[in-house]
């Protein structure tokens, strides 16, 4: 995967946005090779609706990165994972972070595992199936779901993936009252986290949900 086929701004961009999210340097060279394949598939498939690499930088690669501070060594499911956001860029910054990618999608599940082949992510699992179908009860410490509306259908389609103690995290522009106020019995807001998001201008949150 040819990373050199970006413009040098691009570059610079995603070195500051690493910097300014305390992240590694280092991980500027993998993430810019999920950039590529990313680029190379969306030119034939459907996969992300921003279409210009220089935009996925901030709107997809550092806002997926912006919660790797909330995020341990435990495993997270990525629900509707789409192309892989935030999912893969967390899986490379955070490689003792066992990352598994469910999507129903075909096309996009065939993106995924040949990202996870191609950049050797060792860390990464990729389900096809759909969210409510997936038979794995209490198995994960937390679940993010970047493609799913309502923090209320997140927790009914994949709340039962949750172990006890296990979190939602849900990456949001401003703080979802009515969401909240919708959530199903049972469930709580513990924490929110008001995100700086590097090259974005839009207000971004992270709403932690947990068991009552």
């Amino acid at each position: 995967m040819n990373t050199f086929q970006f413009p040098v701004e691009l570059h610079d961009e995603l070195d500051a946005g690493l910097a300014a999210l305390g992240l590694d340097p280092a991980l500027a060279m993998p993430l810019l090779a999920y950039l590529a394949l990313l680029d190379r598939w969306n030119r034939t498939y459907n996969l992300t609706a921003i279409r210009d690499p220089r935009e996925m930088v901030g709107k997809h690669l550092l806002d997926s990165l912006a919660m790797h501070p909330y995020l341990g060594d435990g495993h997270l499911a990525d629900l509707g994972a789409g192309a892989g956001l935030p999912g893969i860029p967390l899986a490379i910054a955070k490689p003792g972070l066992r990352v598994t990618l469910v999507e129903s999608n075909g096309k996009k599940v065939r993106f995924l595992r040949e990202a996870v082949r191609k950049l050797g992510l060792m860390n990464v699992t990729v389900v096809e199936s759909r969210i409510e179908a997936f038979d794995a009860p209490g198995r994960f410490d937390a679940i993010t779901a970047r493609a799913l509306a309502t923090l209320p259908l997140i927790l009914e389609l994949g709340g039962h993936l949750l172990r006890p103690g296990g979190v939602l995290l849900a990456m949001k522009g401003v703080v979802p009252d009515d969401e909240i106020a919708a959530l199903p019995a049972g469930w709580q807001v513990s924490a929110t986290h008001m995100m700086s998001v590097p090259g974005l201008d839009a207000e971004r949150h992270l709403v932690v949900v947990a068991a009552a």
